[in-house]
């Protein structure tokens, strides 16, 4: 990897800069007084805000627009900041290759930034975002001198960037998002690691499961020595196992393991749990984000905070605190029988766990979901998990597939799924008509899932209920 030198660099300049993580790092570079651009095929909330900011973004890929950013900088002034999603065709990405720019994936200007820190990276295929926004906010409660890139809009703060004090005495921990896609989180060298999940996915880059799990494996072994992996008791033996030295391994479930949460109850709107790790015990701490899972990613938050140093009372004054992640779990309306629930899911597992979630806290409603799947690979390799998840719902709209970042895959369809759902209120929709569908039927509890464009829909289903 070619060397890149800070100090050197005028213009940091994003290709994709309306990815999360994209988003969260060109802030970084804004807020620390580097001139920042970007690029981005659509115009989001997201991007608007960056606007707002003082990040200047275009929305046409051409080298007329490239130039309007960087022509008054000479090469050796700009370092550039790309994400895997971006076409091999784009037509500013091969500008700025072919005239020998400095190019560098997202992932590795976050292993850059975060090298010289104590870092707690959260990793796995669900449940990241929302433990890693947890672990930063605990961290910003207990008033520990911290950063954090995160992968969603945390409510508590309405931003994916955290920053440290500059003029603070000690130095910063980082929390991070480590990300599996591309093997983005071989960049990192944590000194604590949590891993949440290793449920296969992302096929289209890593071939097969085997593959995906040596994936974790190799991030097992960047963790640095003397420090920490906490795993959830279903990440596979051979993973925990690769590294048979130099760091302390912590299991955590919500069942029979040394690390737990237990004596799990549901009051006042909340769940209740007792957190257990060896000697430190934390009684009776209320959640607001709902589902038996989340309560599973607080064990693991909780436990990196306890062996960064956080005092266990403040631990639990900071969970019952925690408001959550945009599209996770997101109640968009709650007003008496008027509920509607948005979430990012888009793998089998995570739509059962939060289909599981909205039921159990509502057990006698009719739950609609509304679904859009993601990527056509995505859709191929997970086809029977998706049509089990969804017949979860009492009745299902669903949308034609969200591209992304691929072409067509000769017959997958979203009507090759909607074929093998077994349950019979569902229809095949478009955007277009949803609101339509909605308004023409009784609802009790609505739920939009995906992470595509779905969240387009967000703002005119509230508008509709209340």
């Amino acid at each position: 990897m070619e060397e890149v030198r800070l100090e050197n660099i005028k213009l940091v300049y994003f290709l994709g800069i309306g990815g999360i993580g994209m988003s969260a790092l060109a802030r970084w570079f804004h807020e620390n007084g580097f001139v920042t651009a970007g690029y981005d095929k659509t115009e989001t909330e997201l991007t608007k805000q960056l606007a707002k900011e003082g990040i200047a973004i275009n929305y046409t890929d051409t080298i007329e627009e490239l130039e309007k950013n960087i022509s008054q900088y000479s090469v050796n002034d700009v370092l550039i900041v790309y994400t895997p999603a971006i076409p091999k065709d784009n037509i500013q990405f091969n500008s700025l290759k072919d005239n020998n720019y400095l190019l560098q994936k997202r992932s590795q200007v976050l292993g850059l930034l975060t090298a010289k820190y104590f870092t707690i990276a959260v990793a796995g295929t669900h449940g990241k975002t929302t433990t890693s926004s947890l672990v930063a906010h605990i961290l910003r409660y207990a008033k520990v001198n911290s950063m954090a890139f995160l992968g969603g809009i945390t409510q508590n703060y309405q931003t994916n960037l955290l920053l440290n004090d500059k003029d603070a005495e000690t130095a910063p921990i980082v929390v991070v998002e480590a990300d599996e896609y591309d093997r983005s989180f071989l960049t990192l060298s944590p000194n604590v690691a949590i891993i949440t999940a290793t449920d296969p996915d992302h096929l289209d880059i890593y071939d097969d499961e085997s593959t995906f799990h040596k994936g974790f494996e190799m991030f097992v072994d960047k963790i640095e020595d003397g420090g920490a992996l906490i795993y959830h008791e279903g990440i596979e033996k051979k993973i925990v196992d690769n590294r048979a030295t130099g760091i302390q391994k912590i299991e955590y479930s919500l069942n029979d393991t040394t690390c737990k949460g237990k004596n799990i109850t549901v009051k006042e709107g909340k769940q209740w749990f007792d957190y257990v790790y060896d000697n430190a015990e934390i009684k009776e701490i209320a959640m607001r984000v709902p589902g038996e899972h989340n309560i599973s990613n607080t064990v693991a938050g909780i436990t990196s905070c306890l062996l960064a140093g956080v005092d266990k009372n403040v631990i639990k004054e900071a969970v019952e605190d925690f408001r959550g992640v945009r599209r996770r779990f997101e109640y968009m309306v709650e007003q008496g029988k008027k509920i509607y629930i948005d979430d990012y899911a888009h793998h089998p597992s995570e739509i059962t766990s939060f289909l599981n979630s909205v039921r159990n806290l509502y057990p006698s409603k009719k739950i609609t979901a509304i679904f859009q799947p993601h990527l056509f690979s995505r859709t191929r390799d997970f086809m029977e998990g998706f049509a089990e998840s969804l017949a979860l719902a009492d009745e299902l709209l669903l949308l034609d597939i969200y591209p992304a970042r691929e072409l067509p895959i000769e017959g997958i369809t979203s009507q090759v799924l909607f074929d093998k759902i077994s349950m019979e209120n569902k229809k095949m929709v478009i955007k277009e008509n949803v609101l339509d569908l909605l308004h023409s039927t009784e609802n009790e509890i609505v739920v939009t899932i995906g992470a595509g464009d779905i969240d387009l829909l967000r703002e005119p289903i509230k508008e509709l209920f209340i």
